[in-house]
């Protein structure tokens, strides 16, 4: 599995930048989630409006959490099912182990999971000897690629569709393709699927909501391969973060009324799907056992801290889509599970400051995460918060706090800081041509002098 460093970004970045290829394929995809996302919003009378109730039907679950996820626990078990918690990453991935083991599975097909990513499930799996096959199309894909995904709901995004083509060429043996067409791609990955859906002894999910109310799953997929991961195994495998709990049916509703519109453009995604237990003991058919196993790794500490609203995050990727860092580099020089803004605030608070020390840095700032957020998370206050507490850690790179020092002492003398100024100047003429980039060079000022020495002159004429 390709490996990326959250303390990489700079470096990881330049890479991207100069990937052509790269370059090409997040320009069609970030080009085309913007226009449809666009296109979606001018055919509802009052966005503003569907906004504001997902956000109070965020806010009262994130107010009655405990409460709600306690009520989501009795509804389930009630409904046949079982929930499992999971206090870290390691504690999810050895629940979900010693579950596939108990049922005797040997054959793991897997939907869209970004809890699963966060916690390392697949090759947790892989490691305790089990067979697994993402069945989404972008997981599938980054699968055979041995690649993390780039986005959230577009995990191939970087990938172009020749890419693609070459890969399914080195991994599947069947006879050669027609052409290279998205459908005779999707048609050659849905026949290599068929087969394991069929096989399969556990089919692991993830989820978009989690209901108190009914103890109802809700998961939205484009591409039906959740159903079929969730319906045709024998033991069915929910794996969620506590976030995700509202309270009501009417409040998932309210949530689901803007995700869809903010992801892809869509007003509802191909499938919605509820799952609320295992089938009833007289009826014949999949699943016979349901487990939901529900993960805090410091979520718990958010609620009551500085930084709750990030747990409003819905995870549909407008932030992303809209912004200027992540269209230009994309998502793997991030080094992060989660990338672009809400991941470069959610990673740091997931793990160590220090070890994710550029991200909160990764943002020029320019306010359109929170501006197409659906749920109004205030991204650049959040990272503006970041960045002062790596400040009192003094986790910025020694050279800038040198940097920041000498500055504050020129800016309190003022002869010695034009002076500086005018050195610089004439240094920056014997910086050799390759620093500035291929026929490039320092602007001269204008006239004689720069503006200040100009406005000086100036006013001593006028006198």
């Amino acid at each position: 599995m390709m490996r990326y460093q959250a303390n990489a970004f700079k470096r990881q970045a330049n890479k991207a930048l100069q990937d052509t290829t790269l370059q090409q394929a997040l320009d069609r995809a970030q080009t085309g989630f913007v226009a449809r996302r666009a296109k979606a919003l001018e055919l509802v009378d009052d966005f503003e409006h569907l906004k504001q109730q997902a956000r109070a039907a965020k806010e009262r679950a994130l107010s009655e959490a405990a409460y709600l996820l306690e009520r989501f626990e009795c509804q389930v078990t009630a409904n046949g099912g079982r929930v499992h918690w999971a206090l870290d990453g390691a504690e999810l991935n050895r629940t979900v182990i010693d579950i596939c083991r108990q049922a005797g599975g040997r054959r793991i097909i897997k939907g869209k999971s970004m809890v699963g990513e966060e916690t390392g499930l697949n090759p947790a799996l892989e490691a305790a000897g089990f067979e697994l096959v993402e069945t989404d199309l972008g997981e599938y894909i980054i699968q055979l690629a041995q690649e993390p995904p780039s986005h959230i709901i577009a995990p191939a995004i970087h990938k172009t569709r020749h890419q693609v083509a070459d890969l399914f060429a080195r991994h599947h043996r069947q006879p050669p393709r027609t052409g290279d067409s998205i459908a005779n791609l999707v048609a050659e990955a849905r026949q290599q699927l068929r087969a394991q859906f069929l096989s399969a002894d556990v089919g692991i999910i993830g989820a978009n909501l989690l209901v108190a109310e009914t103890g109802s799953v809700v998961l939205v997929t484009n591409e039906g391969n959740g159903d079929l991961s969730a319906n045709l195994p024998r033991t069915r495998i929910v794996v969620a973060s506590i976030e995700k709990i509202v309270a009501t049916l009417e409040d998932a509703n309210a949530v689901l009324e803007v995700l869809g519109r903010s992801a892809t453009g869509q007003a509802m995604t191909a499938y919605t799907s509820f799952y609320q237990g295992p089938v009833q003991d007289d009826a014949a058919g999949s699943p016979q056992s349901y487990h939901v196993v529900l993960l805090d790794n410091g979520r718990s500490d958010l609620l009551a801290g500085p930084y709750r609203d990030i747990l409003r995050c819905i995870k549909c990727g407008a932030c992303l889509n809209h912004c200027p860092v992540y269209s230009n580099v994309g998502g793997h020089a991030y080094g992060s599970v989660y990338p672009g803004p809400m991941g470069s605030v959610l990673e740091p608070l997931l793990h160590e400051l220090a070890s994710t020390r550029p991200l909160p840095n990764a943002s020029s700032f320019c306010g359109r995460c929170e501006e197409v957020c659906p749920m109004g998370i205030p991204l650049p206050r959040l990272l503006r918060q970041l960045r002062d507490r790596q400040h009192e850690q003094q986790l910025e790179p020694q050279g800038w706090r040198r940097g920041l020092g000498i500055y504050g002492w020129l800016s309190r003398h003022p002869r010695c800081f034009r002076l500086t100024l005018k050195l610089l100047r004439g240094a920056l003429w014997l910086v050799p041509p390759p620093f500035w980039g291929q026929g490039r060079r320092p602007l001269r000022p204008a006239g004689r002098g720069t503006f200040v020495e100009q406005w000086h002159r100036a006013s001593r004429n006028e006198r």
